[in-house]
C-alpha cells in the first residue's frame, strides 16, 4: 500500500459505465480505453492497491462480481436493459448506475475507497456524485473529447451531441485531477474546456512489452495463411468512420492502379468489428472493397485477443492508423513493439505514439494519393522498411504500463493529499 500524510492508499474505485474491461477490444465500444483500465488496474494491484471496476451489466447471466486479476474485481451494475445500448442512450441510465455504485459502497465501512477514477464523460458524471458522497477525490480521464471529434469528422460521420459537450464541461470543472494522454490533449482540455492546468496531468499510456515483441514474419504469415512474399498492409481497430479504415482501402486500390502487378501480391488485413456509427452499415467496408476492385486482396477478420494480435502485427509490413481523431493510439504502440512500422494520420496523440521518420511515417491529410505515396514508400522498399522496423521497436520501449501506473499513483496520492487539506480548510471556514 502507498501512503500519504500518515494515511494509506488502499483502494481505488474505477468507473467505466459504457464498456467493460472484460470486453474484447475491437468489439462494440471496447478499444484502447479497455486496455488502459485493465493494464493499469493489474499493476496498481501489484503495488498493493486494490481496484474495483464498476461497469454496466449487459447480460442477465453476468455474475455480480468477477475477479479480473488478484486484487482487481469487476462489479456489474444493473442499469437499464440487459443489452448493449448506444452511448447516446446511456445518459438516461446514469441515475440507476449511480445508485448501484453508491449502494455497493454503502455495505462497506466508511472510507473504504480512497480515490475515484472515472473513464469517459459518462463515468465522470457518476464519479462526480460518488466523490461528493464518499468524501474522496475524483480523478478523471476523458479518453476522447466531443469538441475535438466534432472538429475533425470523417465523411458521413455523425457529430457528437451537445449534451455530451455540456456533460464533459461539467466533469472537467468538478474533477479534482484530470489525466490526459498527451500534451496536445492537455492543451485541448485547457483551451477548449477551461481546465485548470495545475489540476491536469499528462501521462502517456503504455504497451505490454512482455507480450508485444518482435518475431518471425514468415512464421506469423504461415499461421494466418498469407504468402511469404506478400505485401501486407494491416488495419486493427473498431470499424467506424472515425477510425478511417476506408482510407486504407482507397490507398491500397490506388497503389494497385499505379502498379497493376502489385495486385497479385497485395493483402490488406482488416481486423475488428463494427462499432459506433459503423453499426448502421456493418458491411459498408466490404462493399467499398468490392467497388474499388480489391475485394480479393482484402482479408476481413473479427477482433483478436492480445496474443493473437501479436501474430497480425508481426505478419504485416505496415500497420495503418488513419484515424480522424485519436487521443493516443495504442494500436500504433503495439505494432511498433512487435517491430512493425506504422503509417498514421498526424492527429491527436499519434505524433507522440509514432516517431515520424524513425518508427513510422505520419500523413498530414486523409487524401488517397498522399496515403498511397507514404504506404508505398514504406511497404514497397525493404531497406526503408527495415530501418523503420528497428526504430519502431526502440521507440515502443520508451513506453510501458509500469511507467504509466507509477505516474497514476503519484496523481492519486497528490489528489488525496490536496483533498484532505481542502476538507480541513472547509471545516475551519465553517
Amino acid at each position: 500500500m502507498i501512503g500519504w500524510g500518515g494515511r494509506l492508499l488502499r483502494r481505488v474505485a474505477v468507473l467505466s459505465v459504457h464498456t467493460s474491461p472484460l470486453d474484447l477490444p475491437g468489439t462494440g465500444d471496447a478499444g484502447g480505453m479497455n486496455v488502459y483500465i485493465v493494464q493499469t488496474a493489474i499493476r496498481l494491484a501489484r503495488h498493493g492497491v486494490e481496484v474495483e471496476v464498476f461497469t454496466r451489466a449487459t447480460s442477465s447471466g453476468a455474475p455480480p462480481v468477477v475477479e479480473l486479476a488478484p486484487g482487481v474485481t469487476v462489479r456489474h451494475i444493473t442499469a437499464g436493459p440487459f443489452e448493449g445500448l448506444a452511448k447516446n442512450d446511456l445518459p438516461a441510465q446514469l441515475c440507476a448506475f449511480t445508485a448501484g455504485v453508491l449502494r455497493a459502497e454503502a455495505h462497506r465501512e466508511p472510507g473504504y475507497y480512497n480515490v475515484v477514477h472515472s473513464h469517459y464523460w459518462l463515468s465522470g458524471q457518476v464519479g462526480w456524485l460518488a466523490r461528493d458522497c464518499w468524501g474522496v477525490p475524483l480523478v478523471h480521464s476523458a479518453h476522447t473529447l466531443a469538441k475535438v471529434k466534432n472538429a475533425a469528422l470523417a465523411q458521413g460521420d455523425v457529430p457528437e451531441p451537445h449534451t455530451r459537450v455540456i456533460g464533459e464541461q461539467q466533469v472537467v470543472a468538478e474533477a479534482d485531477r484530470l489525466v490526459a494522454n498527451t500534451p496536445a490533449e492537455t492543451a485541448q482540455l485547457v483551451d477548449l474546456y477551461g481546465a485548470d492546468p495545475a489540476r491536469t496531468a499528462t501521462i502517456s499510456p503504455g504497451v505490454d512489452l512482455e507480450l508485444f515483441t518482435p518475431g518471425s514474419q514468415g512464421a506469423a504469415r504461415i499461421v494466418l495463411g498469407l504468402p511469404s512474399d506478400a505485401v501486407v498492409l494491416a488495419f486493427i481497430g473498431r470499424i467506424q468512420p472515425l477510425k478511417g479504415p476506408d482510407v486504407l482501402l482507397r490507398a491500397a486500390a490506388e497503389m494497385v492502379s499505379r502498379d497493376p502487378a502489385l495486385r497479385a501480391k497485395l493483402r490488406v488485413l482488416v481486423v475488428g468489428g463494427p462499432s459506433g456509427n459503423g453499426l448502421a452499415e456493418p458491411i459498408a467496408l466490404h462493399q467499398l472493397a468490392a467497388a474499388l476492385g480489391i475485394l480479393d486482396q482484402v482479408v476481413f477478420a473479427p477482433p483478436q485477443s492480445g496474443a493473437d494480435l501479436v501474430g497480425v502485427y508481426r505478419a504485416a509490413d505496415v500497420v495503418a492508423v488513419p484515424s480522424y481523431s485519436e487521443s493516443f493510439g495504442l494500436v500504433a504502440l503495439e505494432a511498433q513493439a512487435c517491430g512493425t512500422p506504422v503509417v498514421a494520420a498526424e492527429v491527436g496523440g499519434l505524433p507522440v505514439a509514432v516517431a515520424d521518420g524513425v518508427s513510422g511515417q505520419l500523413v498530414g491529410s486523409h487524401c488517397t494519393a498522399d496515403w498511397a505515396d507514404v504506404l508505398s514508400a514504406v511497404a514497397l522498399h525493404p531497406q526503408r522498411r527495415d530501418q523503420l522496423a528497428a526504430g519502431a521497436a526502440a521507440h515502443a520501449r520508451r513506453f510501458s504500463w509500469e511507467r504509466t501506473t507509477e505516474a497514476l499513483l503519484r496523481v492519486y496520492i497528490d489528489a488525496a493529499a490536496a483533498y484532505r487539506i481542502d476538507a480541513r480548510e472547509r471545516e475551519v471556514a465553517v
